[in-house]
């Protein structure tokens, strides 16, 4: 299938665009690279992240704020990050701030433990959003407002979250819901419908799905496509990137990479026909700067040197054997993968459950992600393994019949009408996720739990909801906390029960993106257990001069992670086959050993 290299056309590009897709499959760089190429051409372009792990600074290479900041080198290129911490606390202030002085002190602090949970965040980050599309004023001093969207889920939710709180100011009677006084939504009800229009509106809109020639990446590109087009954001185009092309047909690794990329695009050929689609070839080298992002939408990628052969050595790293060899020893606990969209965490966490099963341990494997990826990583029986997924709208309806069967019962018709109203609010959701979240925790001090857990916004939001659950259940439901809510930060905390695995690709983006998360862990009193450096090519031996180059600038990131950020380091050596399936899983496993050992 011949598709054609994307390019920016400044004449044909509509006002707001948007790059979304699974995370790790280079909506930050396209995006970037598509701003400067329209600020090159003369456009007044402000480039927006909607990502809570947002990586803009680092790519651009820009200190950003919440506020345009402009780009240095890019005349007309302008770039903010919109921080939902901060959005939040402004967010807080602006409902509290004019009662300060009216009301009791008491009655102030109840109202800001009511607005910390993490639907606060969202709908404050989302705030920020609708204002610089459904405005007008907020952003016309520019051409073009490209956003630099998060993972699939939380975008989908962002785009979704205009209808849902619509339809939850005009079912509202109450006056209050779990993010406060209704009246401060309520004034940004003409913004809100304003951004569903701008999205639906072709002629204003582009929703660029990026993908991979990954076949799980193309799977949720077609997923998020059908759902787009269901919220009535039809203009769509598709963009596979890092496609790979090799000049070495005797070259077992590359050829094998070249075949992977086209089987996973030609299996996708009926949503690949379904809408314009175009392709960014794979580069020598990580896309950071002004400079590499040039690199990535140029057509000429000529001049690629052979590496120097500068005498480095590997650092010393483990296999994901040897980690599971130590973890088992506990005989249960919780195993968890955490890092940045796309680095292979669902993988790992596969794998680690498929060893543990052969090993003769009980094992149950589970995901926290909205797009759940594990079902298919796995694709197989395992003796001693069992499956699930945390399923957002089942959770969340079990959680509403169980609070309006301890509380409704002693309610008259109006104060039931009253809990109805407030368990529809998009709170409940994240309340109801992050009880199974607890519970599926609570249940390794009987077994083995491998936890594959969402990308890191989504993750964090989950571990800092302990205390705002608390209130925000006993708010809604009167009760108090469940036994495994009360001990999942003791648990999280217990070195010896929990074990959190950083996982990341050896590049510059994923490798600082977990040292962050790392931190934020440890302020939480929160330990990794050891770092997973995933894909690698170090041993491939390909003589392929653009993977050489890639393997060589893997070097600083291998040396970075385990001399820098890692009391343990694990290594898996990228597969010529997609790691699906119990027997290839184990295989990943054997040959992260045997690479390293030799």
């Amino acid at each position: 299938m011949k598709l054609p290299i994307y390019q920016t056309d400044p004449a044909a590009a509509t006002r707001y665009l948007f790059f979304t897709g699974k995370g790790g499959v280079g909506k930050t760089s396209l995006s970037c690279a598509t701003a400067l190429k329209l600020a090159e051409a003369g456009k007044r372009v402000l480039l927006v992240s909607t990502d809570p792990a947002s990586n803009l600074d680092e790519v651009l290479e820009t200190h950003l704020t919440n506020a345009p900041t402009a780009v240095v080198g890019v005349p007309g290129l302008d770039a903010l990050n919109i921080d939902p911490v901060a959005a939040a606390a402004a967010y807080r202030e602006r409902l509290i701030g004019p009662m300060r002085g009216l009301l009791p002190e008491a009655a102030l602090r109840n109202m800001e433990e009511q607005l910390s949970g993490s639907c606060t965040v969202e709908i404050a980050a989302f705030d920020e959003f609708t204002a610089l599309i459904g405005n007008p004023e907020a952003a016309k001093h520019y051409d073009h407002v490209v956003f630099d969207t998060a993972p699939t889920g939380h975008t989908l939710r962002l785009m979704s979250l205009a209808k849902a709180w619509d339809q939850f100011l005009d079912n509202n009677t109450s006056g209050s819901s779990c993010l406060g006084p209704l009246a401060g939504l309520d004034k940004q009800r003409a913004i809100y419908e304003s951004t569903v229009h701008t999205l639906a509106d072709a002629t204003a809109t582009t929703l660029v799905l990026v993908s991979r020639p990954q076949s799980a990446a193309l799977q949720e590109a077609q997923r998020t496509s059908g759902e787009l087009r269901a919220l009535g954001v039809s203009n769509q185009c598709l963009v596979i990137n890092g496609v790979f092309e090799t000049e070495c047909p005797e070259d077992v690794t590359a050829l094998a990479l070249q075949h992977r990329g086209m089987a996973a695009i030609e299996a996708a050929g009926d949503f690949i026909n379904s809408l314009p689609t175009s392709i960014v070839p794979l580069r020598p080298v990580n896309i950071l700067g002004i400079h590499g992002l040039r690199i990535l939408l140029d057509e000429d990628s000529s001049g690629i040197a052979t590496p120097p052969n500068d005498g480095w050595s590997p650092p010393e790293m483990e296999s994901l054997e040897e980690l599971v060899a130590d973890m088992e020893r506990q005989g249960n606990g919780v195993i968890m993968t955490m890092g940045k969209g796309g680095v292979g965490k669902t993988t790992v966490a596969a794998a680690i459950a498929v060893m543990l099963a052969k090993r003769g341990h009980s094992v149950h494997l589970s995901t926290t992600d909205p797009a759940a990826h594990v079902a298919r990583t796995l694709a197989g029986h395992v003796t001693g393994l069992t499956l699930s997924r945390i399923d957002p709208t089942a959770e969340t309806a079990a959680y509403q019949k169980e609070v309006m069967t301890a509380q409704g019962a002693a309610m008259d018709a109006a104060g039931r009408a009253l809990l109805e109203e407030d368990l529809r609010s998009p709170c409940t959701e994240e309340i109801a996720v992050f009880r199974a979240f607890a519970r599926e925790v609570g249940h390794g001090t009987k077994h083995f739990v491998v936890l594959d857990t969402a990308p890191t916004g989504h993750t964090l939001l989950l571990l800092d909801a302990s205390e705002s659950y608390h209130r925000e259940l006993e708010r809604q439901a009167r009760r108090t906390q469940p036994d495994e809510v009360l001990k999942l930060l003791e648990r999280l905390r217990d070195p010896s029960f929990t074990r959190i695995l950083l996982v990341t690709l050896p590049e510059a983006t994923p490798v600082h993106e977990a040292a962050d998360l790392q931190e934020d862990l440890r302020r939480a009193r929160i330990e990794p257990f050891a770092w997973v450096i995933n894909q690698s090519l170090l041993h491939s031996g390909s003589r392929d001069l653009l993977l050489q180059r890639r393997e060589e600038s893997e070097r600083r990131y291998l040396s970075e992670v385990v001399t820098k950020h890692a009391t343990r380091t694990a290594w898996l050596p990228w597969q010529p086959e997609e790691p699906t399936g119990p027997d290839a899983l184990d295989r990943l496993a054997s040959s992260s050993l045997r690479l390293i050992k030799t």
